[in-house]
């Protein structure tokens, strides 16, 4: 696996969020759901999202992963203002610079680990060699070189997780969003897809943007930042011997 290079190449955040907002409409109501937001992301580091439900983080993470559009600000990936691209140029972006882990796995029943994870390389122009190679070294680096045979119906969740993350892992992506990634899981798998996810961020420098209310991830995370009602309230850099707090004014 090579570390990422993209987000090294540019100067300043790898995702940078400027006065963003988001609201939704039902019927006749609207629902405000991110305010005039401005954020950046490190390249490197594992940032944690988190907050109560219907706080904003999920939207946020959608948004700076380009799968949704903001009513107002912009948004910039690894450089490129992810609101000037056409659809077609905003979903080669995504498959070529990002990963996507979810909370419920999203994988395919009659498909192995290995050939789940060597899928979308097939659709990423390159040889069937290089995605072969590709799929077992990540299926190696989740511990999972000895179950890449078999089925989701054979796996356990954790490992269902590992398959999903090795998938993603795989693309070698400058940016990985994760989206609630323990929760389905006990105490035992979800430490060990924290650690894996952890170890992403720091081994092959990828930015790593998680959504979670798994309190474990808090302790492992390098920056932490709490939202409530479309807001930032807090943004807290945590590193191995020094921890830095700021409040966000209201």
């Amino acid at each position: 696996m090579h570390p990422a290079t993209a987000s090294q190449q540019i100067s300043g955040p790898a995702l940078l969020a400027e006065g963003i907002s988001k609201a939704f409409v039902s019927g006749q109501q609207r629902t405000q759901v991110l305010d005039d937001l401005t954020l950046g992301i490190e390249a490197g580091e594992l940032t944690l999202i988190s907050g109560p439900s219907g706080c904003g983080k999920r939207t946020l993470l959608a948004i700076l992963s380009g799968l949704q559009k903001v009513d107002s600000g912009r948004v910039h990936a690894l450089g490129s203002e992810l609101g000037q691209l056409d659809p077609r140029a905003l979903e080669r972006f995504r498959l070529q610079h990002t990963g996507f882990v979810f909370q419920g796995f999203n994988l395919f029943p009659a498909l192995s680990a290995f050939e789940q994870v060597e899928l979308p390389l097939n659709h990423m122009g390159l040889s069937r060699d290089e995605a072969r190679r590709r799929a077992r070294l990540s299926l190696e680096e989740v511990g999972l070189a000895h179950r890449m045979r078999l089925r989701p119906s054979e796996l356990s969740g954790g490992e269902k997780q590992r398959v999903a993350i090795a998938r993603a892992l795989a693309k070698e992506p400058e940016l990985l969003f994760a989206d609630e990634p323990t929760s389905a899981l006990d105490a035992a798998n979800g430490q060990m897809i924290i650690d894996i996810l952890h170890r992403i961020a720091h081994t092959h420098g990828t930015t790593v943007l998680c959504v979670s209310h798994d309190p474990r991830l808090v302790v492992h995370a390098d920056r932490v930042l709490a939202m409530e009602d479309g807001r930032i309230l807090s943004d807290r850099r945590t590193h191995a011997s020094v921890t830095q707090s700021k409040e966000i004014p209201s």
